[in-house]
């Protein structure tokens, strides 16, 4: 187990307030690195109904390096084409969300679709087998900071809780946010309340091949998703703008009635329901001191285009190998660069769900996140020519590695470390060879491939969340530049050997 540098009264290292997918995959993240985490919830379970659905491609990469890539594809499945209903008759089916094959770079190629509560519980599994746990029934109350540490309250217990650092993950109107001051801006981007609902249909009632889409005279959609791995259906539909939307079951099947074909007898049970306008909206700032914020107490979304869980989640595995090297002795100026790399990815998610939500673009490739970089980062030093097909702050690609059969470039990445990869430098164009005879540190791992084009030829650096931290050629520019980059990034933690797999 590392030891931390902690301050004398430091109870934790990291408390991170809200146990949904943000919060659940920075604490997976944190306690693989030997950190020492609270995650405080203040209800008594974690979040029960389906809300964000979509896993995009990027997250299953995200999940595959926390261990995760395999349950989640097993309890998902596929988005199913939708089928537009008319006065009880079906008309011709058509794709709402643009499908992707796997190829060798990309190796989860669509969306998968995951209702959220199971997202949660997936997550919670690997937290337990990783050794921590949900603390339940605890309500913040109450956060001081100072120059060592946070001091945290919460409702009904006695005392505090000192930790190192603090993170808020407890959505738009937690209340980590409310108690930093920090504004969010941004507004309303359709007018027209909805309403969410977990169904279950009496057998028969519609099939489950399709997302069934019933169009309304007034704008007031609805549609009637089948939930993959369970027998649910998720009940989405729009009102009137300046309506109440009532939550209870028997508004729910009435809804239903109103805006189907089926009978409120055909609703067997409702699970569970939410009414909400559809909002943008982002932090004006995603860091105070010691203090961080996380998913949707950063950046707010509307559902269309599945960005906002898949956001929260890239969010929480950025900031958790910052706050990891951190406490093992980087310099504190590398948290900066958390708000720099995210809240200009947040502000672009933002607005693609947006253009999504009003019909402006279509859900396709720019929706599953594998675009993404963070080239203009301070993190990203890229010294090959402006033409390579890989650039630092790009992200990754999978390929394959080795002689084994299946064994993947990903394979390589997966754990809190480093990676420094040779890519086509052997002396022959057959030859796999890691040229250079380099002295690096025990947590960043060396490894060659053969020529390889996603990559080009080159050496690179590659950051614990599958980004390209540094680019060199190989040839005339100094390859001793990853220990450079080491060094200055990472000071003492350099050398520090991560903890976990």
């Amino acid at each position: 187990m590392r030891t931390h540098d902690n301050s004398p009264d430091a109870d934790v290292d990291v408390a991170v307030i809200g146990a949904g997918p943000t919060g659940l995959t920075l604490a997976v993240d944190l306690v693989r690195r030997g950190v020492r985490v609270l995650l405080a919830e203040r209800g008594t379970d974690l979040f029960a109904g389906s809300r964000g659905k979509g896993i995009q491609s990027r997250t299953l990469e995200v999940l595959d390096d926390l261990g995760l890539a395999s349950r989640f594809l097993a309890a998902g499945g596929p988005y199913p084409p939708n089928l537009p209903w008319t006065a009880g008759t079906p008309g011709d089916e058509f794709r709402m969300i643009e499908e992707a094959e796997p190829t060798e770079s990309e190796p989860y190629g669509g969306s998968l679709m995951l209702p959220q509560w199971r997202t949660a519980r997936l997550l919670r599994e690997r937290l337990t087998e990783l050794g921590g746990e949900v603390a339940y029934g605890h309500e913040l109350t109450g956060l001081e900071q100072d120059a060592e540490g946070v001091r945290l309250r919460f409702a009904g217990r006695a005392g505090s809780v000192r930790a190192r650092y603090a993170v808020g993950t407890d959505g738009a109107r937690g209340a980590v946010r409310r108690l930093l001051g920090i504004g969010m801006t941004g507004g309303t981007v359709d007018p027209k309340p909805m309403l969410v609902a977990d169904v279950r249909l009496a057998e028969g009632a519609l099939p489950r091949t399709h997302w069934h889409v019933f169009p309304g005279a007034d704008g007031g959609f609805a549609a009637l998703c089948p939930l993959a791995g369970t027998d649910d259906f998720q009940f989405v539909t729009a009102f009137p703008e300046g309506t109440a939307v009532e939550t209870g079951p028997e508004a729910v099947r009435a809804a239903i009635a109103a805006r189907t074909h089926l009978a409120p007898s055909r609703v067997t049970a409702v699970a569970w329901a939410s009414a909400f306008t559809a909002r943008a909206a982002l932090a004006d700032r995603f860091q105070d001191g010691r203090v961080f914020l996380a998913g949707d107490a950063a950046h707010v979304h509307s559902p269309a285009g599945g960005q906002g869980l898949n956001t929260s989640i890239q969010d929480a595995y950025n900031l958790g190998w910052k706050l990891g090297a951190v406490l093992a002795g980087a310099p504190e100026a590398l948290l900066a660069t958390y708000e720099e790399e995210r809240r200009a990815v947040a502000a672009g998610m933002l607005d693609l769900s947006t253009r999504v939500h009003r019909g402006e673009t279509r859900r396709g490739k720019e929706t599953r996140q594998l675009g993404l970089h963070y080239r203009e980062s301070s993190l990203s030093e890229h010294t090959r020519g402006a033409d390579a097909p890989l650039r630092a702050g790009d992200r990754a690609p999978d390929g394959p590695f080795g002689d084994a059969p299946g064994e993947r470039l990903f394979d390589v990445f997966r754990g809190p470390h480093w990676t420094y990869l040779a890519v086509g430098l052997g002396r022959t164009p057959d030859e796999v060879a890691l040229p250079f005879p380099l002295t690096l540190p025990a947590h960043v791992r060396t490894h060659a491939i053969g020529p390889y084009a996603p990559y080009g030829r080159g050496l690179f650096l590659i950051r614990p969340d599958g980004y390209v931290a540094w680019t060199g050629s190989g040839e005339g520019l100094n390859p001793e530049g990853a220990v450079a980059w080491l060094e200055r990034h990472l000071g003492a933690a350099a050398h520090a050997a991560p903890d976990g797999a």
